[in-house]
């Protein structure tokens, strides 16, 4: 599927170097003055004319100039837009709608049903959008961009330049086209009644005008995952109003919607999310004033220097969607004359990284000391940033060694630098990271230096502090009744758990029938495993699984029996969020001499039976040994100091994040 991905976005980014910026190479190498619309309109081939149709449309009436320029804007960029067809791609975006229904199924077993209603997915049809395009089509687009842009109150705040590239444009990506405008408008328009009304709200500001809409969306409830039974692309108008899947689609219907109804938007984004192997999405827009807003949709929209992401996210980049081709940025690279980073091929985007600069430097310099000595040919070079043991570029600057310098980083996450030649990252440092508070460049070259590292997981335990701070207060209890209204304590949870399974000792020496863990208030009882021991013990008691039934997620997939079916992975997420417990009745009185327990996870920390690898970075990874876990932990011995460690379960599992081990601790980057 991944390779089926990779080849689909080769033959894209081909037909584009072919068919579009062809045309505009030549113009630039042979001095010609030729427009970038009549450019479009020669690699329109035969369907030239209806492209004529729409200039000469708005052409007619003086009153439409408006009109005509938006059109021209259009046309100038369809060059650069693709999109796949076909009946069975179709039918598999039915997943959609039914993970919506899906309860009591998990993503892959919708994906898996899609799969065998339909059958094997039939290679789609690749099309250009300049070749399939029609006049009434443009047309209608326009005139519902100009009709919601010139009717709503905070149309007059919203200048020509942001209409043309955040409200007019007739598609997202490279989804199929469709006539969405006036189906979204139908449904969705009234919900804005009351607001276009209103003597109290701002009805010129677009910002109000969005956190209203969202407020009164009468379904807001979303269906996360990341699992398709076919790699889509964007899916389309229809589709996202599911809001299941990636915050991609998500994002996408937040864009059909907000267009629709007058309100221009951009999805902003990282290439690569600090901490988190994968890329972001999110919405923005901006009030009558010009300040910038975000949200991740559904969420209420606030001003981005208000938002956590400003301050405490570390992705190196953010970059902004727009419809029109960058084409400052392709000419600066094009100079050049060598094969770019895929990333970089079609730039239909712009870089914002300023926006969301907290912890900002605002010129990366790299000493020529601190490069390696074997000098690269290439001119560009790259700053990359971890994706599991992958290096992924997510900038670029002139390669010169005496001043190898980026532009507007965010501190906080490692990075290296690198060329890119036949296809290769070929790297120019060792990892390192900007310190947010010192400024200091802290770069982590291998060492003669070796020490032990003693692990505890493979991916970064800290994304899961909301499972295991709901644990902070648990109590264990013992009880000779039944109901537990006699019951003494036999120990409160007090820190927060650093590892799989955590043991402690029982305050109490008496004898108890029933056994339970209460958790804390506001914790939804949120445990994975419990088990408790009589004195020399290496087997758990055993008895009738007790506690009170329900789970958040309405399919029981979280009941309290999962706290005692010997399964680290599964868990109990009781449906409210206080007064929820498990426990036993072990059918006979006891004395509990310890207590080993296990927080809510992802199944990211070492679990024993499992066998791992660790790779320290030494220009590329190499592997220090793989261990099998007997226990939750792992030791390796004469690790070089200093590195970059990676630890990878090759039993099972994706998730594993790069880290430095210091002071006896994982430091996660």
């Amino acid at each position: 599927m991944k390779k089926h991905r990779i080849y689909i976005r080769f033959i894209l980014v081909l037909a584009f170097f072919l068919l579009g910026w062809w045309y505009i190479g030549k113009c630039f190498l042979e001095e010609k003055l030729i427009s970038s619309l009549e450019v479009a309109l020669q690699s329109a081939e035969d369907n030239e004319g209806e492209l004529h149709k729409v200039i000469r449309h708005y052409q007619k009436y003086p009153a439409d100039s408006l009109k005509y320029k938006a059109a021209c804007f259009l046309i100038e960029n369809i060059p650069f837009y693709f999109y796949s067809e076909g009946e069975q791609l179709e039918n598999y975006k039915s997943y959609y709608a039914w993970l919506k229904t899906s309860k009591g199924k998990v993503s892959e077993q919708v994906a898996d049903s899609v799969k065998k209603v339909f059958g094997l997915m039939q290679v789609p049809k690749n099309k250009r959008d300049i070749i399939e395009i029609d006049s009434a089509y443009l047309c209608h687009n326009i005139d519902w961009a100009f009709k919601v842009w010139q009717e709503q109150p905070w149309g007059k705040n919203i200048s020509f330049e942001t209409f043309c590239e955040y409200l007019l444009p007739y598609r997202i990506a490279d989804e199929p086209l469709a006539y969405w405008r006036e189906t979204y408008y139908e449904k969705y328009n009234s919900l804005l009644d009351s607001l276009r009304m209103s003597d109290s709200l701002d009805i010129e500001d677009p910002v109000v005008a969005a956190n209203f809409l969202i407020s009164k969306l009468p379904d807001k409830n979303y269906y996360y995952t990341s699992v398709t039974p076919y790699p889509f692309g964007h899916i389309g108008p229809e589709y996202v109003q599911y809001l299941s899947g990636t915050c991609r689609e998500v994002t996408d219907f937040a864009v059909y919607l907000f267009r629709a109804l007058g309100i221009p938007c951009a999805i902003d984004f990282v290439p690569v999310r600090s901490y988190i192997n994968a890329g972001h999405f999110w919405l923005t827009t901006w009030n009558k004033d010009g300040e910038e807003y975000m949200t991740d949709f559904p969420q209420k929209l606030v001003p981005v220097r208000e938002n956590w992401w400003y301050r405490w996210d570390d992705s190196s980049k953010v970059y902004r969607y727009t419809f029109s081709a960058n084409r400052e940025m392709y000419e600066q690279m094009a100079k050049y004359g060598e094969e770019l980073y895929p990333f970089w091929r079609l730039p239909k985007f712009i870089d914002v990284t300023h926006e969301y600069g907290y912890y900002l430097k605002e010129e990366l310099v790299i000493p020529l000391e601190k490069q390696y000595k074997v000098k690269r040919s290439r001119k560009i070079a790259y700053l990359c940033v971890s994706d599991r043991d992958r290096w992924t570029p997510v900038d670029w600057t002139e390669y010169d060694a005496g001043h190898l310098a980026f532009r507007y980083v965010r501190k906080g996450t490692f990075m290296r630098a690198a060329t890119y030649e036949n296809g290769v990252l070929c790297f120019l440092t060792d990892p390192f990271y900007i310190d947010k508070q010192s400024n200091e460049i802290c770069y982590y070259p291998v060492t003669i230096e070796k020490q032990d590292v003693v692990l505890y997981a493979k991916c970064d335990i800290g994304r899961e502090d909301i499972y295991r701070n709901r644990m902070l207060g648990g109590v264990f209890e013992g009880s000779n009744h039944p109901d537990f209204l006699e019951k003494d304590t036999l120990f409160i949870i007090q820190s927060k758990p650093e590892r799989l399974s955590t043991t402690v000792k029982s305050w109490s020496d008496k004898e108890y029938r029933y056994l339970r863990y209460f958790g804390p208030a506001k914790g939804s009882c949120n445990v994975s495993e419990v088990a408790f021991y009589e004195k020399n013990d290496t087997v758990a008691l055993s008895g009738k699984i007790i506690g009170t039934p329900g789970c958040y997620q309405h399919d029981g997939t979280h009941e309290y029996t999962n706290v005692f079916d010997g399964k680290t992975w599964t868990s109990f997420d009781y449906f409210k969020p206080t007064g929820g417990w498990a426990g036993l009745d072990l059918g006979r009185k006891v004395r509990v001499e310890r207590i080993v327990y296990t927080p809510r996870n992802r199944d990211n920390y070492v679990r024993p039976g499992d066998v791992y690898e660790l790779f320290y970075c030494d220009n590329d990874w190499k592997s220090a040994g793989k261990i099998k876990a007997t226990a939750d932990s792992l030791v390796f011995r004469d690790i070089p100091a200093n590195a970059l460690l990676l630890l990878r379960n090759h039993t099972r599992g994706l998730d594993e994040r790069i880290f430095i081990y210091e002071n006896k601790t994982q430091l996660w980057k």
